[in-house]
């Protein structure tokens, strides 16, 4: 195999690898550049998971990603065997995740239509098209405010064959939003017969988020429920104890929270064979103005 631009050599067992393409940096060489030589250099006919990192230099930091992945759109017959792709791979010294300049992901999920497992980073003018998705398994948005629209069009979609699926629903000045109602179609289940794992997590609104999900039908055959990263307190828990029984769990991920320690052991003693994750208590900002204002975990 010929070597990578810059002399990093490219290894025989190419399948056996998860490939990232990114900019090193703020100069050199653009994502289009590296992209076309990552095609030159790679036998991309051999490639099951791949993956785009950061595409922003000194001069494009308006590039989107619908930009950064037209080329790869444009070459979906050379990646016969791509099952498993994560759009916007970027870190926070990189860009804030709330900076990363997103698009409607139609096109890539059309010309890939055998994924497997998909993930996004970034929800500006995120978009997501509402149809069957009869391969994915594996779904994941992570951002510091998913946009309602975007949450209305995936829980109306079908996914028979999904086990995971993990929203970051954010904040509203964020591009979030996102009401009790958006997620009605995920909460009923029915377009998500196989659904094991349910992330709702960094969500400003957790206490009605908790309150919905003690009573959604999709609970009862969830093996992990994670409502973590967000504002979840007393208020929700109690919702949680209140409701449908949750003891079925293997795990109830609430770690970032603003519960009290009664409540919380109030938790641990509905729930003792569950593993229950409540770690990083939180405490409330105060602005000043005699009210407690709870954060998320990720927003900007």
């Amino acid at each position: 195999m010929p070597d990578w631009p810059g002399g990093v050599e490219i290894p025989s067992d190419v399948e056996e690898w998860a490939w990232r393409v990114e900019v090193a940096g703020y100069r050199g060489p653009n994502y289009p550049e590296l992209f076309d030589a990552f095609l030159r250099s790679v036998d991309t006919t051999r490639i099951s998971a791949f993956v785009i990192g950061n595409w922003a230099t000194d001069d494009d930091h308006d590039r989107t990603a619908g930009d950064v992945f037209a080329p790869l759109v444009a070459a979906a017959d050379r990646f016969p065997n791509l099952r498993h792709l994560f759009l916007g791979d970027i870190e926070a010294q990189e860009s804030e995740i709330s900076w990363i300049h997103q698009s409607d992901l139609a096109p890539l999920l059309r010309a890939f239509p055998k994924l497997l497992t998909f993930g996004v980073r970034g929800s500006e003018n995120l978009g997501w098209e509402q149809r069957a998705y009869p391969e994915l398994r594996e779904l994941t948005f992570q951002s510091g405010g998913l946009p309602p629209e975007v949450v209305r069009a995936v829980a109306g979609s079908e996914f028979p064959e999904l086990t995971d699926l993990e929203l970051y629903l954010g904040e509203e000045e964020y591009f979030g939003g996102a009401e009790i109602a958006d997620l009605a179609g995920i909460l009923d289940g029915a377009g998500l017969p196989k659904l094991r794992y349910l992330g709702l997590r960094d969500a400003e609104n957790a206490d009605e988020v908790a309150a919905a999900v003690a009573h959604a039908p999709i609970v009862s055959r969830l093996e992990v429920l994670d409502l973590s990263l967000g504002t979840l307190g007393d208020e929700g828990a109690a919702a949680l104890l209140a409701g449908q029984p949750l003891t079925h769990l293997k795990k109830l991920d609430l770690h970032h929270h603003f519960i009290s320690e009664p409540m919380q052991e109030r938790l641990r003693e509905a729930l003792p064979g569950v593993e229950l994750d409540l770690s990083e208590q939180q405490e409330p900002d105060d602005w000043d103005d005699g009210e407690e204002h709870r954060f998320v975990s990720v927003a900007e």
